[in-house]
Order: structure tokens, then sequence, then C-alpha cells
């Protein structure tokens, strides 16, 4: 039986709308693009988005990739307010699931910066039941750590819970340790193979 669902913040309860939040900074598209290559689309991307490394650490990184744009990057990730965007319908869905009497948690590589400044945009978390982020719990996904901490911290049963994430390896982790996975690509998609599991098919 489904008591417990689980959601990854990035891409399935937020989006992540990076080259909006640039052109919003007023760089040009020429930048735009150099930015990129030395953050979102670079090597050290996903130390950006565990929040694993110090600011400092991270400049360092993204300077080596392409030295003449420290000072923009310094200017485009000084505060990462409006990067992220809730989607409209997470307070809703939320909302329904508890409804039914389910429990709703979190679990997510959700960066220590993007957490501090989009507040805004994390206005769903207060309805939640629980949950872990990455840099707050030394933990990052996939890995067995973050998922059994996630279990003990709450007293979960993993049979009896389901995992929402829009990458696949980090729900193949979870459904290795027992976890119900659903790979997330829209809303539409995840209710009915949620609804398909609730109704044990």
């Amino acid at each position: 039986m489904i008591r417990n669902i689980i959601f990854d913040i990035g891409n399935v309860l937020t989006d992540f709308c990076w080259k909006e939040f640039l052109e919003d900074k007023g760089f040009d598209q020429e930048m735009i693009g150099r930015i990129a290559r030395a953050s979102v689309l670079g090597p050290y991307w996903d130390e950006l988005d565990r929040g694993v490394w110090s600011d400092e650490k991270l400049l360092e990184a993204f300077i080596s990739l392409d030295p003449q744009i420290g000072e923009e990057l310094h200017r485009a990730y000084g505060n990462v307010t409006g990067m992220v965007k809730k989607r409209d319908y997470a307070i809703p869905w939320i909302q329904e699931l508890k409804k039914a009497g389910f429990q709703v948690y979190y679990l997510s590589n959700f960066s220590r910066r993007a957490y501090e400044d989009c507040q805004d945009a994390l206005d769903f978390i207060p309805y939640m039941d629980g949950g872990i982020l990455s840099y707050r719990d030394k933990v990052v996904k996939p890995g067995e750590k973050i998922y059994r901490l996630l279990l003990d911290r709450y007293g979960l049963a993993p049979e009896e819970s389901v995992f929402l994430d829009d990458t696949m390896r980090n729900v193949e982790a979870a459904m290795a340790l027992g976890f119900h996975g659903i790979c997330f690509r829209d809303k539409e998609q995840a209710g009915r193979e949620l609804a398909l599991l609730m109704a044990g098919g």
C-alpha cells in the first residue's frame, strides 16, 4: 500500500530557468553562451546544483574554464533569485495528495544558494511533511545514504513510498532500496503512473 509520496524539487515542483535568469540580468546572447559553458553546461554544474562546494571553489572552477569572465560569473551567481520558479501545480498537487491521506516529502540536491535566494519559489515546502536537502544534510543523490536518511528520519518503509525524480539514475537508485519509482516527464504522465501504483496496477 502506498502511503508516502516523495518529490525531487528540481524540475518536478520547480522549473530551472537559467537562460531567462541571465537575460534578466542584462547579459547578451554571446555572454549567456559563455557563462552557460562555464557553469550550467560545464563539468562543474553538479557541484553547484548539489551545493557541496563553497562559492569560492565554484568560482575558481568556472574561471578555470573561462578566465576572462570572472566578474560576469560573480555577478551572475552572486544572487540567483529568479533562476528557480515554482510550477503552477506544485501546491495544488501537494494539497490533493495530502487530502487523499498521503504523507508528502521532498528529497533533493537543491543547492544552498538557490534555497536561500529563491524562497518565493519554494513556498510549497511548508505544505509538505518534511524532507532532505543535500547541502543541509551533507548527502547527495543518487546514493544509498540519502535515501536511507529519509527513511530513518521519518520512519518510512520503502515499499510504501513512491519517489518522483526527473533523472532516471536517481529513480533507479531509490528503487534498488525498495522504493517505487517514477521518472518524471510532466505532471500528467506522473499522475497517471502514480494512479496506477495506488491502484496496485
